[in-house]
């Protein structure tokens, strides 16, 4: 084809596609593309939890064979899970007899794990605690607030919990999920693209988040450790208030340190 009929067509081609940019917007490869929010994953968990069939409807119909852990230790609540109707909360649930021996008050560590492939699609199981009489009445009971923390590791990594047992009559636990933690949130502030190691460009770079709560998932349970100890003392439970900047923070220290010394020299020449 003569040169001076396909440089009009280039040109014509090229006019379309700009035509084409400008309609359609920016172009971003799919990799880099934020997933879309989906809440397939939980609401399906939901479902399941409200068509499984309840075993037990009080604490005393639960069975405590097992010993809580004297180091936390690995617990997966699923659709294949037993179900408890307890105090009109339908919940999965874990039971323990709690050590004989331990020195009063301990404290138990928890920790829950993202339930999920992205950061955006992800819940997490946010247990509520109960202890026991050797009656199988109630002690005291408590929705776990979760804080995040981000190691090194993967057991260092998660929502972390903690609950102190005082009470010397206490000889059972349980640990459910309310109503009331299946509806709130956890806030999240690490960014989530060191949440998928296989392909942390789909993930969003940076932002908080907040983590819904759901019915099931992998929960870390046991007597407190030093690992879990740090990671709990470091953990991010909500959002940091705003400051007024830095230049406010020095002009304050300043001002006081001045005041105070003004006020030294008042007092020496009195």
């Amino acid at each position: 084809m003569p040169p001076h009929v396909v440089r009009p067509l280039l040109i014509a081609v090229a006019l379309l596609g700009l035509a084409a940019c400008h309609t359609m917007g920016a172009i971003v490869p799919p990799n880099f593309r934020p997933p879309e929010k989906t809440t397939a994953a939980i609401d399906a968990a939901r479902k399941s939890l409200e068509d499984a069939s309840p075993c037990c409807g009080s604490f005393a119909d639960l069975s405590y064979q097992d010993m809580l852990p004297w180091q936390p230790q690995r617990f997966e609540l699923t659709k294949d899970s037993p179900v408890a109707n307890l105090n009109g909360d339908r919940s999965y649930f874990l039971a323990f007899r709690l050590p004989a021996g331990a020195q009063m008050p301990y404290t138990i560590a928890l920790k829950a794990e993202l339930n999920g492939r992205w950061l955006s699609s992800s819940y997490l199981f946010a247990p509520t605690m109960v202890v026991l009489d050797d009656a199988f009445q109630p002690l005291h009971a408590e929705d776990i607030q979760l804080c995040e923390y981000m190691g090194w590791t993967n057991e260092t990594t998660g929502a972390f919990g903690k609950f102190k047992v005082e009470d010397d009559k206490a000889r059972y636990l349980v640990v459910y999920s309310s109503a009331k933690q299946q509806k709130s949130q956890t806030y999240w502030e690490q960014s989530p693209s060191s949440f998928s190691a296989e392909a942390p460009v789909k993930m969003s770079s940076a932002g908080s988040f907040k983590i819904p709560h759901g019915p099931d998932g992998v929960l870390f349970l046991g007597m407190q450790n030093d690992t879990y100890k740090k990671a709990i003392g470091n953990a991010v439970c909500s959002k940091a208030s705003q400051g007024n900047g830095v230049i406010s923070t020095i002009r304050n220290v300043v001002t006081t340190d001045l005041l105070g010394t003004d006020a030294k020299k008042k007092d020496k020449d009195s």
